[in-house]
């Protein structure tokens, strides 16, 4: 089976196909048929892979893998709305951002859960669907831009770190109900966290500051998602 390539077999009578069990070896993602929809459900989870090819002892998404998948389930008859569910500790940020601006691109509905943890460049990936949720246990690390390895000491490198976070604080505050002061206020903490800059915000606290839209499990992420399904299709049955 080719990465990024979902099989709907209607004459399964509801059985996961070898395809489907391929796919969610492979990627971690899922079709789930019914009638009020078919969702594409689909994990971000450890580091965000980009450029560099990470360690085979790590868990990775690949962002390679996801683009050519999203733009599928976007153009996909087949498929009514998307499930995002994150449990990751963040990675590369152009990666990440590339992945969210498609997700945030997207006309078909789609609501992200955060679950364990949704990091650094999670963060965009979790605000970046129609709706958002996050469990009560839940934690986001927001921080600065930092490079590991052999950096330039130039000024110029400073000002491409704060142009970098300038994108990433207009892209949070652009799909979240944050204001960007509050954010950037949360960015450059320096009281939250032993021996770094930052905050981490549990269930609760990133809810309250805007930054999630609601508190909640799986079955609140998928009302949500069916909602909007039956909407999208109640206007399509207008229409026709």
């Amino acid at each position: 089976m080719e990465k990024g390539e979902f099989v709907m077999n209607e004459q399964n009578n509801g059985q996961i196909t070898k395809e489907e069990r391929e796919q969610v070896i492979e990627l971690g993602s899922d079709i789930t048929k019914s009638s009020k929809g078919n969702i594409y459900t689909l994990t971000i989870i450890g580091q965000v892979e980009g450029h560099q090819v990470l360690p085979e002892t790590a868990k990775t998404t690949k962002y390679e893998h996801v683009l050519p998948l999203l733009a599928g389930i976007e153009e996909s008859d087949d498929i009514d709305g998307l499930l995002l569910l994150l449990n990751t500790v963040g990675g590369d940020i152009e990666a990440g951002l590339a992945i969210a601006e498609m997700i945030a691109g997207m006309k078909k509905p789609t609501v992200s859960l955060v679950l364990g943890g949704g990091h650094s460049i999670g963060i965009p990936l979790a605000v970046c669907t129609k709706k958002s949720f996050i469990t009560p246990t839940a934690s986001m690390t927001v921080h600065p831009v930092r490079m590991t390895g052999l950096v330039v000491g130039a000024p110029q490198t400073f000002r491409y770190f704060q142009r970098i976070q300038e994108q990433i604080a207009d892209f949070v505050t652009a799909n979240s109900g944050i204001s960007k002061e509050e954010f950037e206020g949360y960015m450059m903490a320096t009281g939250e966290m032993a021996t770094d800059v930052g905050t981490i915000l549990y269930g609760k606290e990133a809810v309250a500051s805007g930054l999630i839209d609601k508190l909640g499990g799986l079955s609140d992420a998928l009302n949500a998602l069916h909602r909007m399904i039956g909407k999208e299709k109640g206007k399509e049955n207008k229409l026709t």
